[in-house]
């Protein structure tokens, strides 16, 4: 089950950067795609400490586990949509763990019963759980969660202020935010988990 639990994660930060890159690339920029990153090969995304460090901690400390992969890079610069092209490059890797969990979710809650094993359901719940935590984490708006480019798009002018704040405090805001997410965000991923399968974790 371990063994399970990693290889989901490799594949679940694997498909996020990559919808990051494929998006980068629909919208003008090759940048990815010339790199190699616009691959399923989880070897290719492996970050040491994110990939592999934090996951074993979290799992060894905590029971579960979650991790990142090295950001797939692209070029703002060639997108063909100046204005939002940043935001709807970073909203692409959330979006993509959400459709995982409903994906598998929503066949673990319609799934025939012949299939529904217990082994199965606790797969399918594992995915399910994973890719909403991976999603929701990198909703948030801190540096360098994918949330913060939404936030940098929509903000007004006015605001500038606040944009600045963020960048200068990052490196105090997201340990605070880690400590935070620990805390208080459970509930909204066993809230979702329930609403997308039907049945509590």
């Amino acid at each position: 089950m371990t063994l399970f639990y990693i290889v989901v994660i490799l594949f679940s930060v694997t498909i996020h950067e990559v919808s990051h890159g494929l998006m980068a690339n629909s919208l003008g920029d090759p940048t990815a795609k010339n790199l190699g990153r616009l691959t399923l090969n989880p070897l290719k995304h492996l970050d040491l400490f994110g990939s592999i460090i934090l996951p074993f901690i979290l799992f060894i400390t905590t029971g579960f586990a979650f991790g990142y992969a090295k950001p797939v890079p692209y070029n703002p610069d060639n997108l063909s949509d100046r204005k939002y092209g940043p935001a709807k490059v970073a909203i692409a890797g959330p979006l993509s763990n959400f459709i995982l969990a409903l994906l598998f979710g929503f066949s673990l809650r319609f799934m025939p019963d012949v299939f529904s094993t217990s082994l199965v359901q606790e797969l399918f719940s594992r995915i399910v759980v994973l890719n909403l935590v991976l999603g929701v984490f990198n909703m948030f708006p801190i540096p360098p969660l994918d949330g913060h480019w939404l936030l940098m798009t929509f903000l007004p002018a006015s605001m500038n202020s606040v944009k600045v704040f963020i960048y200068k405090n990052s490196f105090i805001l997201f340990p605070m935010f880690l400590v935070f997410f620990m805390l208080f965000v459970s509930p909204v991923i066993f809230w979702l988990f329930k609403l997308i399968t039907g049945i509590g974790l």
